[in-house]
């Protein structure tokens, strides 16, 4: 820093005015004074010493100093004290020092034929300065509890819109100014309870510890850095990396470079040593706004349990993923330039993944994964076991090939999954560059998964069936999956054909998924049974359009259910589903003969059942078979006695009518004949 400098120079100019003492006043003006420390302008210089006195009044004043290696500009300084002999051709003074912008410091000088010594104070903090006659190129320094924002030009002047917002510093430094030699400050410093952050909030850290010996030296225009010690709890922000240090000393070392003011630092070496948790060494080189140009790394972690909650918090939390659990061992290589990877390799021992919502998890990850750019280089990995929700599926292997800037499968692999399989072929991945961000693709064809057991790991109501399909391609690009082809589920005797599958933000916040159905000739009777909403006999079709999920909640969509003939197939409806249907529809019935009589019939035949809901904004626009009015036809009734169930609401809250379908299902409507 160059307060002590400063201080330095102080002293040079009580020497001047020591050897001027004799004549008992003195007024100088000096318009520039240049030093290989600073450069001072506009100095005053004042002393008087009244006869017969044993001390005299220097006061110095300066408008300007400038120390451009080091950043500091001080406008304004003043230091005046009583200037007196202390014996032995020493000489002191004592006083404050005040500058424009910043409260008054204290500053003492002594100075002897062979040694000059000078304290900068401040309430507690303490700046001690010492120079020998003998070694005029060598400066000493003591700190104690010296605030770090004292730093903060020099902080600067090797990054630019970084603030020291609070902390210590305590320690010792050498400082070398050979005439013809470079600067070089070397020695240790104890910082606690540093807090720091960049102008644009990219860059931060509160609370952080940590010793440092410290090797730096000036050529010219070139900056040369070594820094070796550990740094001790703390909170620490880079870019999307968020890291919470250990209480336990956690050993740091690096290299740096600077060739010019205006470039940026390269790190030929680096090192981390966060004991099982963590080791990590390699070399990095920044812009000079501290954006990464080119990074190699080695990563290994004999203990992964901490790094989710230690090191990968932020980046999960962008993906969805907080709360990410890891257990077992698993090493990274990693390669890149200019924002784009250019190797990877990645070895996993034992991995486990779990998912702390439960959504996903994955038991005995091994094998490897490689990526070298446009080489060809083949990799494999295996699972022993995973789930997604409570869907459990088996062991896989995966062949992976990378070439041509590609991640490929070399053979398609294939996963059991409730008593079926899913089968993947096609699969490409090309890495983030600069252009454009991940793209993925790869084929999915489902084989008679049951339906059964996909129904009660979701808590469905038990009912039968298959789910089968193909799916040529599915792309991921800019955070969205977007599916070609579809898939069929034969369920309830029929079929749901799902079309125009897409899905946005599937590993972020609040993924949303959209889709078309397709109902086709499913028994009613079997449907009913199952959802408990009373029996209604008859063959079932309609459509789905634009379901839209948002956070897996349903959020919009335009649905049309109907009933059609089928010879053979009785149409019936019992007097349970049709008081359900009015509840749920906002709706009444009535018959063609007196409504008492209608009470003591357990069902009806019907013509015909229809209804329809566009869902907006949580409201939901309701229709039926045909309109009169604000009024719509859910059941036109057939035979004796002639029963309808008619709408009278067509706007309806939404989470009011999922909250009669719930009552459905719970059984709490009783059958009432109005």
């Amino acid at each position: 820093m160059a307060i002590p400098r400063i201080l330095l120079l102080a002293a040079l100019l009580l020497a001047s005015c020591v050897q001027a003492a004799q004549a008992r006043t003195m007024n100088a003006r000096i318009e520039r004074i240049d030093a290989a420390v600073a450069v001072l302008e506009q100095v005053r210089v004042r002393l008087a010493w009244p006869a017969d006195a044993e001390a005299g009044t220097l006061r110095i004043e300066a408008g300007r100093v400038r120390a451009p290696d080091l950043g500091y500009d001080f406008r304004e300084l003043a230091w005046e004290c009583p200037l007196a002999r202390t014996g032995d051709g020493q000489w002191r003074c004592d006083g404050e020092l005040h500058g424009r912008g910043g409260g008054p410091l204290r500053l003492a000088v002594d100075l002897g034929p062979a040694n000059t010594d000078a304290v900068l104070s401040r309430g507690r903090a303490r700046i001690a300065l010492s120079r020998s006659a003998a070694a005029p190129d060598l400066t000493s320094l003591d700190l104690a509890r010296v605030p770090l924002a004292w730093a903060q030009a020099l902080v600067a002047q090797a990054w630019a819109g970084g603030r020291l917002a609070a902390g210590t510093l305590d320690g010792a430094l050498a400082i070398e100014v050979p005439e013809r030699g470079p600067l070089r400050i070397g020695g240790e410093l104890q910082v606690a309870g540093a807090a720091l952050d960049s102008a644009d909030a990219s860059v931060a850290a509160e609370g952080l510890g940590a010793r440092i010996g410290i090797d730096y030296r000036k050529l010219g225009d070139t900056d040369l850095v070594a820094l070796d010690g550990a740094l001790r709890g703390g909170e620490l922000l880079v870019g999307n990396a968020y890291v919470v240090l250990p209480d336990a000393p956690l050993p740091v070392r690096l290299e740096a470079i600077r060739e010019g003011a205006g470039a940026g630092w390269r790190v030929p070496r680096f090192e981390w040593r966060d004991g099982p948790t963590l080791q990590a060494s390699g070399s990095v080189a920044f812009a000079p706004d501290l954006g990464v140009r080119a990074l190699d790394i080695e990563l290994h972690s004999d203990d992964a349990s901490q790094l989710p909650a230690r090191y990968l918090s932020g980046w999960l939390a962008l993906s969805g993923l907080a709360g990410l659990e890891l257990a077992g061992g698993l090493a990274l290589d990693v390669g890149m330039a200019e924002a784009r990877l250019q190797s990877l390799h990645a070895r996993l021992h034992g991995l486990r993944v779990g998912d702390g919502a439960g959504r996903f998890g994955f038991e005995g990850l091994d094998g490897d994964l490689r990526f070298a750019g446009d080489a060809t280089v083949d990799s494999e990995l295996r699972w022993r076991a995973g789930h997604l929700r409570d869907i459990r599926f088996g062991p896989a292997r995966l062949p992976f090939r990378a070439a041509a800037g590609e991640l490929r499968m070399r053979a398609p692999f294939e996963v059991d999954v409730l008593g079926g399989r899913l089968r993947f072929d096609g699969f490409a991945l090309r890495p983030p560059d600069t252009n454009e961000g991940m793209r993925l693709q790869f084929g999915l064809a489902v084989e008679t998964l049951d339906v059964a057991r996909l129904a009660e790991s979701m808590g469905w109501p038990a009912f039968g069936g298959t789910l089968s399909g193909e799916i040529p391609r599915v792309r991921y690009a800019d955070q969205r999956l977007d599916f070609d082809g579809g898939l069929a589920v034969r369920v309830f005797g029929g079929s749901v054909a799902v079309s125009a599958l897409s899905m946005e933000r599937p590993f972020g916040v609040a993924p949303t998924l959209s889709a078309d159905l397709e109902l086709r000739d499913l028994d009613l009777l079997t449907i009913t049974r199952v959802f408990e909403f009373g029996s209604i006999s008859g063959r079932l079709f309609g459509r789905v359009d634009r379901l839209r999920l948002v956070d897996w909640q349903l959020s919009s969509f335009d649905a049309e259910l109907h009933t059609e003939r089928r010879r053979g197939v009785r149409q019936r409806i019992s007097q349970r589903a049709v008081q359900n249907i009015s509840s749920v529809g906002d709706a009444s019935f009535v018959g063609s003969l007196q409504d008492r009589l209608i009470g003591l019939f357990d069902d009806f035949r019907y013509a015909r059942i229809g209804i329809s809901c566009q869902l907006a904004n949580e409201v939901c626009r309701m229709g039926g078979l045909r309109s009169a009015g604000n009024a719509f036809t859910i059941v036109e009734g057939a035979g004796l006695p002639r029963l309808h169930v008619v709408g009278h609401n067509r706007n309806v809250d939404w989470p009011t009518l999922v909250e009669r379908l719930a009552a459905v299902a719970g059984g709490d409507v009783a059958p009432v004949v109005e």
